[in-house]
């Protein structure tokens, strides 16, 4: 059911709306690279060293990510945004990494969404280059269950899925 109200939704996407969202996305991408390049150095504890190093590499891979989208924006004849989301931080390592997490939850979220409205616009192009940029970010939230100890939360898409990231 949720898809035919996300399809719904999606069929209202404008250009102007697209690089707004985008935008949104550019912001979190900014902080993920901010968050992993903090997390990566302040981490404590022998058992988040493996950890540490794997957020470098996703700092790294996040900025990738900022380039793309902020190349996509452009596209659509907007300006890419220049301000991170808040980036949240902790003296405790395991917090650190539940921020990340939950974080990583919300931009796989929003990219599984903005695929299908860059499909609705028959932005093809942009909807793969997305797609790419949602299998690293898959990947850096297995990193991170892995590293807690949790399952992968299963995130969906869309409204319904926003509310289904919290394990059970």
């Amino acid at each position: 059911m949720a898809t035919f109200k996300s399809a719904a939704v999606e069929n209202e996407i404008s250009r102007d709306r697209l690089a707004e969202l985008l935008n949104e996305d550019l912001a979190r991408e900014y902080q993920a690279i901010i968050g992993y390049v903090v997390y990566s150095q302040v981490l404590k504890g022998a058992e988040y060293m493996d950890i540490a190093s794997q957020l470098e590499i996703h700092a790294k891979q996040e900025l990738d990510h900022a380039l793309i989208i902020s190349r996509q924006i452009d596209y659509l004849r907007q300006m890419p945004a220049v301000v991170p989301k808040p980036v949240r931080t902790s003296k405790d390592s395991k917090e650190m990494l539940r921020f990340d997490l939950e974080n990583e939850n919300d931009t796989i979220r929003n990219y599984r969404d903005r695929i299908g409205q860059c499909e609705v616009l028959g932005e093809f192009a942009m909807a793969e280059q997305i797609r790419q940029i949602l299998v690293q970010e898959q990947d850096h939230q297995i990193d991170l269950a892995t590293a807690l100890g949790e399952e992968v939360p299963n995130v969906g898409f869309g409204p319904q899925g926003r509310s289904s990231g919290k394990r059970r």
